[in-house]
């Protein structure tokens, strides 16, 4: 199995190589996640192997949050793998959030190649007790 792109017959070796390349490195995979909502937000644990700090983005604009990073594990010039069964480096996610959450007071740590979100319920999604009085 092979992942390359064919080029066409006539094209030069060096046009396949730039070829195989580009459309590669536009690639992805994308990270297992699991989400727990408790009563005052959402915590997200992404898995991210090999991923540094100074190779992690995340983005939130709108109600868009997007986790990309590239991972740091490199194969060693003079070794040559027999099978390798994750040949990309770079991981990218998307999701949609919902209003009710607090986009400003996100918060993100990076431990043991585990990325966590919290995410915070808005003032007003918050649960609040109502008192009721008797008359």
């Amino acid at each position: 199995m092979s992942n390359s792109i064919q080029a066409p017959a006539n094209a030069a070796a060096g046009e396949h190589v730039q070829r195989e390349h580009s459309s590669y490195s536009d690639a992805a995979l994308t990270p297992p996640v699991d989400v727990v909502e408790d009563a005052n937000g959402i915590t997200l644990y992404a898995d991210l192997p090999g991923v540094s700090r100074d190779k992690l983005n995340l983005h939130v604009e709108a109600s868009t949050l997007t986790i990309d990073a590239e991972s740091d594990l490199q194969v060693p010039q003079d070794l040559q793998t027999s099978h390798t069964e994750v040949g990309l480096g770079r991981f990218r996610r998307v999701f949609t959030l919902s209003k009710e959450l607090d986009t400003q007071g996100v918060t993100a740590e990076l431990a043991q190649g585990v990325l966590k979100l919290r995410i915070p319920k808005a003032a007003h999604a918050q649960q609040r007790r109502v008192q009721v009085q008797v008359r």
